[in-house]
Parts: structure tokens; C-alpha cells; sequence
């Protein structure tokens, strides 16, 4: 499937190439005459500040260029209230390339309850404010007023998952495609570097960017459509009575299996014909409502989201067409994903793997988290509906080899300052999806679905998980690696059909406590999020404990849920405080769903109805939404049943749905009654101690408290594992992707905006649920389930 596709290492190096490697890409004049340099051929602007290691966007795709032979500078948080910082470097040879950073910068800069947050894990000092709101706007138009004829390439997480028409959730309207908004050039999407190293090729050839429209993983605006293409127009519903029924855009492959019944009936052996299909993916596009229609119809709207996501296969996927007023976008198909020899090679450039020198000892918590960790795959195939990962890298995962992951263990353990011996992760989007995808290989190719996990795991995929086993193995046996934690979320659905892995993950591999994602425990919700139900937990559960008795260990689960998510009712919420009462479980780590671009959840959001399913005027699936602060509030406010500050809204809700039985200080009962022994002390009315904000573990009550480093809290209770188990409670989500369109998606945020252990996104986000690009913090939860 790859026979076409030109690899990354193939191009002549660019002329540049002689002057060698950098030990740090270039931010100021100084530091170019110092390498010799006149100019840079491509400079990059990025929102978050320049650590030069492979869970960083900036340093992936600037050494990227560099091997190619491009001289590559960095702007790093710039000044934006005018030109002056965007010329420091001058005027690039190529282009401009534009990256909010490895998280969206309104998920950045605001709570899932649109509250300013005053820090920010990207920034030295984790100081907050160092990035303007929509960054790839502002930075894009400050380049245009800087050097008006430099082409602008956008990219990263925040340009990736808002390459169409979307429902922005701070706005609370539909916006135009970022391209529109930035007056950039050309828009790469999701893992670029394929994509990036043609564009810096093709310009470098003395090609014109306004030429540059073939290039899957691209975006671009038109005032024509290209010659030779077939176009299926989707924008509009289709209505029941037509006299010439349109094309139905939403026909899917359901079973990869050929129909036994149709077996049965074949009489006689026929030549078999194979004929070109009526929508080639290499001549056919599909036109999209346009931007105008979408803005003021919500129902419209989640039709264009349900057509745009069964466009997401690189091999088999259409082009996708948007009117925006009298121009068009064009939205190329999706990127063909990196081999394993492309992955090694973009893993295995020279990074310093330290922040630039020019922060001093300034601490950036993003990378203290991600230091030790290593991406060790892309992508995720769980299609979770809240999670951006997969439109922004896709559902086929990407795998780098044993041998280039062993050899990043050892650069660690070689060049990362104060290394103890123990690598925080092993990870991606999904610790356990390394190596695994469709055992055929026509089918993946055309395979539309969503989900290769949903409803049921499919039968066509690949479920032994060998080749993490062996990896483990190896990584344990590195001369200086002295433990292996895994803080990237298990998908246990998955685990669950390999219990030799959970054996070796649970003896190894737990530091005391384990990140798993139920999401929720009810059916209704549970079928929107597109998540496992509750029977594969449990029987994950069974077996994470008898493996953690065999090894002699008491280890627990730390299961997180998602609050006010599309279609969850009250009732789901309260039945599932009241699984978590009955299960001893507090949940002080716990964040409201946060919509983020593109995602179907958001689509839910917005709509009000389901997209999952085909999308009508009449007769639609309407859901349930919590809007509004008052009703968002409750639903987090029921996760936290165990905290006396959320007890009055608790005892509200309960009276006003009939409930008041569960008012009281029986077992069953979820809050007691007002004016009893249990009301707030003075610390909690301040919001400090026990119940603060700060406090963020998801625990059992009889569970230790754990610090960061593995030791017992001054006063904490004696009863955990006796090497002292370390919580990772950083952060959940983990996308392995980093490039000039990467970023992971965002995913949904449930933490205190922490970055994750690996540091990969997000557009996390868990963008939204989802973000990509290394050193994500959890406020993306880009994550993974």
C-alpha cells in the first residue's frame, strides 16, 4: 500500500546541507552567525518554548527539515503585539511555518468551564499568558506584516482539527475553516511530515505555493476545482420520496466478511470482474455544506460531521469540498501513514533532548514530565466519539522498531540530566495498541469504519499483544534502566484478550496505582462515547488483581470518568455516583467534557442529536445535552459526591428528581442531611486540605497517599506496597505524534491541566479529548483509551 508513496528519506538534501548540524535549531541573529548562517530557508513559529526532544512538535519537524538540508530557525513564544518579534531571524528563504504548540491554545488558556487558567506547562516557570488566544491567527498575521511575501504554512493540533468549518465551543457558533481566518497559504494535517517534506521540497524547486494542491495531508482554499474530478454533492439531507436518489454518503462497510448467505446461493463458478469503482478515491470528492449553511443549522451540521469522519482512511478516502462565501476548500485525503523505518528515522534525529539553553535553570513542566518517557507508537483505531486522535492521526497505527526504541532508552539514560534509572513511560495515544491493526491488509484499505473496537472488537484485527510483551522485556534488560512504569491509559477491552500482557504489565510495570477509562458505567452513554461496556472492566478488574496477588503487590486501579458528556441524562450521572459510592471510589481528578473541534461528541454538543447514526430532519435521535454552568455543574458536582462543598446541589437535584430517599445517612444513601454531623469544617470552606482544589488523586478511601517520587506522605496510612508505589497521576493522555501537523488530538480534560508522561497530545487534544505532539498536558487529554 505504500508502493506509491515517496519516502521521506529519499529526496536530495537541500544545498544547506553543508552546513551541518545544529547543536541547538537557531533562535536569535546571534546564534545564526554562529553557525555560519546569512538566512534561514524556513522558520518556525510555535506558542510553546523550544525543547529540543522528540515530544515537541518544533524539534520534531525542525530536525526533520534540517535532515533534509534546509536551515531551520525557531521563534519560541513571541512578543505578538506587533511585527517586531517575527523578524528577529528575517525573512525565510521557503516559508513560514505557524504552530499554536503541541496543545490548542484555547484549551491552553481555558477551563472546560471557559475560566481563564493562569499557568501553562509549555512555558518556563509554567508561567501562564505567554500565548495570545488562537495562536495560529495572531502568529500568522504578524508573519503576513512582517514579510508580506513569505508563503504561511500552518500546522500543529490547533490548525489540524480546525481544517473545516467547526462549532467553537468558546464562541459558541460555527467558525470558517482557520485557513480562511489566517490568510495562510497551505493547511498540513495530522502526522505532516510526509506532507511537510514535499512542500519544503517542491518550494525549494522554485515552485509556487498557490501550485501545491495534490499533496494528501494538505488544505487549501480555490477559486476552481481541479480538472478530472467526479463530485458527489453531500450538502444537503437526503429526504425520503426522491425521484433520483443522490449517492448515499453514508454507506460503510459493516462486515468485512463475505456474506455466507450469498455463498450459499452461488450455483456455478463465474469469472470473477473486477471493476473500477463508482467512487475512486483518486477522482471523486465530496462536497460538504457550505460554511454559511452550517452556521445556522445545527442539524445540518452534524450530517457534515457524520460524512467528514467516514472520510478518514488514507487509502480509500475522498476528497472533501467546502464552499466558504465564493471560494472553495479543498481538503485533500488524509496523509498515508510512516512506515516503521520512516518512524525510526524521525525518532533517531540528533535532539539535544533538553530544553534551549537560553531558559537557564528555568523549570517547564512539560518536559520535566516527559523527559524520561519514550512515544513508541501513533494513531489509535478506538474511535472513541470524544477524542480527536483519530482525525487528527488517524486509525492506523504507526510503529517504531524495538531496536530504535532500545537506542532511545539508552540516549536517555546517556543524555538526560539526573537520570535515576526509571523511564516514566512506554506509551502513545494507547499503551497497548503497539504493533497491533487489521490482518488484511485489502480490508484496512477499505475498510470506513470508525472504530475497530466498536461495538465489538472486529474480527479482522489484530489482538496479540507479543510484540509489547517482547518490548517490555527488552527494555528491561537496558544496562542502567532500573524500572519501567507505563503512565500511558491501558485500553482494556483490548488487554483483556491477551492475558499474558496484563500478567507481565501488572508484575512490572504498575508503580502502585494504573490508569484505566471506563468513561462512564451506563449503556445509553457508554454507546455514544463509542466505549466498551462495564463487563469488560470488570473482568479487567479480576485480572489486574489476581496477577497483582500472584506478584505479591497491592496495586490499585484508577479509574477516570467523564462528566456532562452528550446524551448522559441526570439519571446516567447519578447512577454512576452511585456505582462509585458502592465501589469506595473518590474522584477528585474530574473535569466537565470539554468540546473540542471536530470531534463527534462536539458535534453532539452542538446538534443536539446523534451522529453516530444517519441524520434526519424528522425522526432524528435527539439527545440530551448539559448546557449551561448550573447544569454542567451538577453533573461534576455528582463525581464528587464524597465532597461537602458539592452536597447542597446534590440534595437539590435529588429532591427535584424524586429521589430524596437517597438523602441521609443510611449505606445507600449518596449525601446526608443538611445540618448533620458531616457539614463542611473550616478548611473545606476554604477550599483547603483533604477536600482543596489542588488534590486531584482519583482514589479508593483506604488507599496511601503516595508523593510523585515513590514515598509516603508525612502521616499517611502504612498499608500500600512496601517499595512504595508511585502515583502517576500526571496526566492520561499521551499521543505519540509530533509534527508540523501534529499534535495528537485533544482529548478530554480531566485533570489539572498537568502534562502527561510522555508528553504526547492532545489537540490532546484528548483534544477535547485528544492532543497530540508530545509533552501534552492532560488538559488535552488527548489521550487514549
Amino acid at each position: 500500500m505504500h508502493t506509491d508513496v515517496t519516502p521521506i528519506t529519499s529526496y536530495p538534501k537541500y544545498w544547506a546541507e553543508c552546513y551541518g548540524t545544529a547543536p541547538f535549531l537557531p533562535t536569535t541573529r546571534a546564534e545564526m552567525d554562529a553557525l555560519g548562517w546569512d538566512s534561514c530557508d524556513i522558520i518556525i513559529v510555535t506558542g510553546d518554548a523550544y525543547v529540543d526532544h522528540p515530544s515537541f512538535g518544533m524539534a520534531i519537524i525542525g530536525r526533520l527539515l534540517e535532515s533534509q538540508g534546509f536551515r531551520v530557525g525557531i521563534i519560541s513564544q513571541p512578543e505578538w503585539n506587533n511585527k517586531d518579534a517575527f523578524m528577529t531571524l528575517g525573512k525565510p528563504n521557503l516559508f513560514f511555518g505557524i504552530t499554536a504548540g503541541n496543545m490548542d491554545s484555547m484549551i491552553n488558556r481555558y477551563t472546560a468551564d471557559r475560566k481563564l487558567r493562569h499557568d501553562d506547562a509549555y512555558t518556563p516557570n509554567n508561567e501562564g499568558g505567554k500565548r495570545p488566544d488562537r495562536a495560529v491567527l495572531v502568529y500568522s498575521q504578524r508573519c503576513r506584516e512582517a514579510y508580506k511575501e513569505a508563503p504561511i504554512v500552518l500546522g500543529g493540533i490547533e490548525a489540524s482539527l480546525r481544517r473545516l468549518s467547526h462549532y467553537d465551543y468558546w464562541s459558541d457558533k460555527v467558525r470558517r475553516s482557520v485557513l480562511f481566518d489566517a490568510k495562510g497559504d497551505i493547511l498540513l494535517f495530522g502526522n505532516a511530515e510526509r506532507a511537510l517534506v514535499e512542500v519544503a521540497h517542491r518550494l525549494a524547486k522554485g515552485e509556487d505555493i498557490t501550485t501545491l494542491t495534490d499533496i494528501a495531508g494538505t488544505a487549501v482554499i480555490m477559486k476552481e476545482l481541479p480538472e478530472g474530478y467526479k463530485e458527489i454533492d453531500s450538502s444537503r439531507i437526503e429526504k425520503p420520496g426522491k425521484a433520483m436518489a443522490m449517492p448515499n454518503p453514508y454507506a460503510t462497510e459493516e462486515n468485512c466478511e463475505t456474506n455466507k448467505a450469498e455463498k450459499k446461493t452461488e450455483v456455478e463458478a463465474k469469472p470473477v470482474q473486477i471493476q473500477p469503482s463508482r467512487h475512486d478515491s483518486k477522482s471523486t470528492a465530496i462536497r460538504l455544506p457550505s460554511f454559511e449553511k452550517l452556521r445556522n443549522d445545527r442539524i445540518l451540521y452534524a450530517h457534515a460531521s457524520r460524512v467528514m469522519h467516514l472520510e478518514t482512511n488514507p487509502y480509500s478516502s475522498r476528497a472533501l469540498i467546502q464552499k466558504h462565501a465564493d471560494r472553495e476548500l479543498w481538503i485533500n485525503k488524509p496523509p498515508i501513514p510512516l512506515t516503521t523505518e520512516e518512524m525510526d528515522f524521525v525518532f533517531g534525529l540528533p535532539y539535544a533532548r533538553v530544553p534551549h539553553p537560553s531558559y537557564g535553570k528555568a523549570k517547564i513542566p512539560a518536559y520535566d514530565m516527559i523527559k524520561t518517557s519514550v512515544n513508541i507508537m501513533r494513531g489509535c483505531f478506538g474511535g472513541c466519539s470524544f477524542c480527536s486522535i483519530t482525525e487528527h492521526e488517524g486509525r492506523i497505527i504507526q510503529n517504531r522498531s524495538h531496536e530504535s526504541i532500545i537506542n532511545e532508552l539508552e540516549d536517555i539514560r546517556d543524555k538526560v540530566p539526573g537520570f535515576t534509572g526509571t523511564i516514566s513511560d512506554l506509551g502513545g495515544p494507547t499503551a497497548n495498541m503497539y504493533r497491533l491493526g487489521c490482518s488484511d491488509p485489502r480490508a484496512e484499505a477499505n475498510c470506513r469504519r470508525p472504530s475497530c473496537i466498536f461495538p465489538e472488537i472486529c474480527k479482522k484485527l489484530d489482538t496479540d499483544h507479543k510484540y509489547t510483551i517482547d518490548l517490555y522485556r527488552k527494555a528491561r534488560n537496558v544496562d542502567g534502566i532500573k524500572k519501567i512504569l507505563i503512565a500511558s491509559g491501558v485500553r482494556y477491552d483490548l488487554a483483556i484478550e491477551s492475558p499474558e500482557y496484563i500478567r507481565e504489565l501488572v508484575t512490572h510495570h504498575v508503580g502502585g496505582y494504573l490508569k484505566i477509562a471506563p468513561e462512564h458505567t451506563e449503556k445509553g452513554t457508554l454507546d455514544l462515547m463509542m466505549k466498551p461496556g462495564m463487563g469488560s472492566y470488570d473482568r479487567f478488574k479480576e485480572l489486574f488483581e489476581k496477577y497483582s496477588k500472584e506478584a505479591g503487590k497491592k496495586q490499585y486501579l484508577i479509574p477516570y470518568f467523564i462528566s456532562a458528556h452528550p446524551g448522559s441524562t441526570d439519571e446516567d450521572m447519578l447512577n454512576l455516583a452511585l456505582w462509585l459510592k458502592k465501589n469506595d471510589f473518590q474522584c477528585d481528578q474530574v473535569q466537565n467534557f470539554y468540546p473540542s473541534p471536530m470531534c463527534n461528541a462536539t458535534a453532539m454538543y452542538h446538534s443536539e442529536t446523534n451522529p453516530l447514526k444517519r441524520v434526519k430532519y424528522k425522526k432524528r435521535e435527539d439527545l440530551f445535552v448539559a448546557k449551561g454552568d448550573r447544569q454542567r455543574r451538577l453533573h461534576k458536582a455528582l463525581l464528587r459526591y464524597h465532597d461537602p462543598l458539592n452536597w447542597a446541589v446534590i440534595r437539590e437535584a435529588l429532591i427535584s428528581m424524586g429521589k430524596k430517599y437517597l438523602i441521609g445517612d443510611r449505606p445507600n444513601c449518596l449525601v446526608p442531611e443538611e445540618g448533620s454531623d458531616a457539614e463542611l469544617t473550616p478548611a473545606q470552606r476554604r477550599g483547603s486540605g483533604r477536600h482543596g482544589a489542588k488534590r486531584f488523586a482519583t482514589k479508593h478511601p483506604n488507599q496511601p497517599d503516595i508523593r510523585n517520587d515513590g514515598k509516603r506522605k508525612p502521616g499517611s496510612r502504612t498499608n500500600g506496597n512496601k517499595n512504595g508505589n508511585q502515583s502517576q497521576q500526571g496526566n492520561r493522555n499521551k499521543t505519540g505524534s509530533k509534527a508540523a501537523g501534529q499534535s495528537a488530538g485533544n482529548r478530554n480534560d480531566k485533570s489539572s491541566g498537568r502534562p502527561n508522561r510522555n508528553g504526547k497530545p492532545t489537540s490532546g487534544q484528548r483534544q477535547g479529548q485528544g492532543q497530540s505532539q508530545g509533552g501534552k498536558p492532560n488538559r488535552s487529554r488527548a489521550k487514549a483509551r
